[in-house]
């Protein structure tokens, strides 16, 4: 049993604690912290009315590593797991060591000036938490998160060797909303605006945005366009199985959020730029968000179910395989469980699997480690008893594009 501070209150964070309350005897003591207490607050309510399980709430700036470090100073937990945003995966990690604290989060670190994220930045961190005795674990949501866990559990068990991977992420939820985004927008519109990216017989392969678009009927889905993206679980991937010789990542899109993207960028709105209005600067992707509906306020009004898996292709005892591992999450179950749409609970159990992984020693290191470095079969066990079954299917034969 132990304490574990988590930071940010957005709906990733609600999630992961309601699901840490329903799991007491790994989580003894939790406090939530954020920007605006308030949040964290309204989300203490929901526990304990929901698992009757108290937790505690504090205010923080996670851009500040004295503040932050102070909190866990003064919290004493045994894990931080940060939720908050991707701008501030460094301080945080600054902020764990100076305080003596393993790390946990769901995406890699980007700069707020510039739309790129990379793990160079955190891995360069690997040395230092090595030296201090330390554990950080990056990107425990579902994709990146599950993603790699599916594609190691599919190296270990279904294929000998794995030659394509095809990362295929399917949002079938409708929100009744014109335009909004699932999680937080700022970071939703930069991700879906930067180039496409694939690795390729060794090297990355770039192409414009949104520029490949393929078909796929998706159990429970449905028949949805789906684009080539970059994302990040790619870089990790390409890293530690060098033996595969493409690996892409595919999201679906409507056509009316992309027609709505298209105009937004075409006026200026999805700048990260600064520019002045009525003497002040501000960043217009910025302003958009303030001005789009809070994801966290979604799940009363999204309906349908997500499909995200892996199709890997390869060898399995000599002979040619194509395995497809996948999980199907319900909106409406998701919220009337937790109160947060199936986007966010995809990423928050996910978030409280991994901290129990690191709890409770299943999964153990010092230095900085991504999801595909460890054993699959716990974090596996763990989806299935906690809201995210997953399936397993061999296919006919290789994806056709």
């Amino acid at each position: 049993m132990s304490k574990v501070l988590v930071i940010g209150a957005g709906g990733v964070g609600s999630v992961a604690v309601h699901k840490m309350a329903m799991n007491p005897g790994i989580f003894s003591h939790i406090t939530l912290a954020s920007r605006r207490k308030a949040k964290c607050d309204a989300i203490a309510e929901s526990v304990k009315a929901r698992t009757g399980v108290v937790i505690d709430t504090a205010e923080v700036d996670a851009d500040d590593v004295e503040a932050t470090a102070a909190l866990i100073a003064r919290v004493q937990p045994k894990l931080v797991v940060h939720l908050a945003l991707p701008y501030q995966d460094l301080s945080i990690m600054e902020a764990c060591l100076k305080a003596g604290v393993d790390y946990l989060d769901t995406a890699n670190y980007e700069p707020r000036d510039e739309a790129k994220f990379e793990y160079g930045w955190q891995w360069a961190y690997h040395d230092r938490f090595k030296e201090a005795g330390l554990m950080a674990l990056l990107g425990s949501g579902f994709d990146p998160g599950v993603t790699s866990v599916f594609a190691s559990y599919i190296k270990k068990h279904l294929l000998d060797r794995i030659d394509t991977l095809d990362i295929l992420d399917c949002n079938g939820g409708d929100h009744g909303q014109h335009f909004a985004t699932n999680f937080n927008p700022e970071i939703n519109i930069r991700e879906v605006t930067a180039p496409s990216r694939h690795w390729a017989d060794g090297e990355w392969v770039e192409g414009p945005a949104l520029s490949h678009k393929q078909v796929f009927d998706f159990e429970a889905v449905g028949e949805k366009n789906m684009y080539l993206m970059y994302h990040e679980e790619l870089e990790s991937l390409a890293k530690h199985y060098p033996e595969i010789k493409r690996i892409r990542f595919w999201m679906t899109f409507g056509d009316a959020y992309l027609k709505h993207l298209e105009v937004l960028q075409n006026v200026g709105m999805t700048r990260i730029d600064p520019v002045i209005y009525e003497g002040r600067e501000i960043i217009p992707l910025q302003f958009l968000k303030a001005v789009l509906p809070e994801p966290s306020s979604l799940g009363p009004t999204t309906h349908g179910k997500t499909n995200i898996g892996d199709i890997a292709t390869g060898e399995k005892d000599g002979e040619q395989k194509t395995v497809y591992v996948y999980n199907i999450c319900d909106h409406e179950d998701a919220y009337e469980e937790t109160g947060n749409q199936a986007v966010s609970y995809t990423t928050g159990v996910p978030a409280m699997i991994g901290a129990a992984m690191m709890l409770t020693g299943k999964w153990r290191g010092e230095g900085v480690f991504n999801m595909e470095q460890f054993d699959p079969d716990p974090f596996m066990d763990m989806l299935n008893d906690h809201g995210l079954p997953w399936q397993v299917k061999e296919l006919d034969g290789p994806l056709q594009f």
